[in-house]
């Protein structure tokens, strides 16, 4: 499949909404040098991702946001536009997390989802478990993050 809508809204979105092989195309978000900075500070102090003089020195050749501060501002797109705000129940976490290019000040991300599986739960017939393949998209087009996600949301109709 192509490109899909949803024809709901994410307060009425279920995981009856999510149909196998459908592709979302969601964004944008800046990525700031002063966001870069402070989150890296906080949680992934390594000079590349710190110190702007020192970056120029690396192999990046200048500053580059963390895989973490990616995944974040992925994350925010994720839940602004995918997730059903109503009906989403969590995550139980992520499969092959990849950084495969560097994100840099001034880059504009945006995220292409794929519904790779949705299948209702047979224990818990009020949800499903939605399998989607979530890739971070640059202003160039290229790929610099990618992952499969794994998601719980309830059902409209239950059982």
């Amino acid at each position: 499949m192509s490109n899909c809508k949803f024809y709901n809204s994410k307060e009425d979105r279920y995981f009856e909404d999510y149909e196998v092989g459908c592709v979302y195309e969601f964004g944008s978000i800046a990525v700031d040098v002063a966001e870069i900075i402070e989150f890296a500070r906080r949680y992934d102090p390594q000079n590349f991702h710190t110190d702007p003089e020192a970056a120029k020195t690396t192999v990046y050749g200048g500053l580059i946001a963390s895989g973490w501060h990616t995944s974040a501002l992925a994350m925010r797109l994720i839940v602004d536009h995918y997730l059903a705000s109503t009906a989403s129940l969590g995550s139980p976490g992520v499969d092959e997390l990849r950084w495969t290019k560097p994100v840099r000040p001034g880059d504009e991300l945006r995220v292409r989802v794929t519904v790779m599986e949705a299948n209702r739960s047979r224990s818990k017939p009020d949800r499903g478990v939605v399998k989607s393949f979530v890739e971070v998209i640059n202003g160039g087009n290229e790929t610099v993050m990618s992952m499969k996600a794994v998601n719980f949301l309830l059902c409209r109709e239950p059982g």
